[in-house]
């Protein structure tokens, strides 16, 4: 039986590396990333003028931990708080604005400015983010 380990090593390590490498590189990192989608913009509720433009989105995840309380937190909290987290969020780091063309009837034009992603970073989450 000790022969039994040494070839089970090889096929698992082949496993591994079949569904490591089905994944994107995205799945395997933490990181956030820009995402394309249409978006359609009318100038009102009707949709007398519209148009479409590509936006970007930050999309992915960050890295976050938890880890137990230093004994001055828990003194502190009166022995409540004793698990700290430190939690990060994919968000936008920079902005652009771009104008958007919205066909109207009558082969009238009218431009629109909208705001999308330039650069996304991971950073702290904050709830008033969301």
């Amino acid at each position: 039986m000790p022969m039994a380990a040494p070839r089970a090593l090889p096929l698992c390590l082949l496993i591994f590396q079949m569904v490591t490498g089905s994944w994107g590189q995205e799945a395997i990192t933490p990181g956030c990333h820009l995402h394309p989608f249409n978006v359609t913009i009318r100038s009102d509720r009707g949709g007398t003028c519209r148009g479409s433009h590509v936006a970007q989105a930050c999309v992915g995840y960050c890295e976050s931990s938890a880890f137990p309380s230093k004994h001055s937190v828990l003194v502190v909290t009166d022995y409540r708080h004793n698990i700290t987290s430190v939690s990060q969020c994919c968000t936008i780091s920079r902005l652009q604005k771009v104008k958007v063309q919205l066909q109207c009837p009558g082969a009238r034009q009218v431009d629109r400015e909208m705001f999308t992603a330039q650069a996304c970073e991971c950073d702290t989450c904050r709830f008033s983010r969301y």
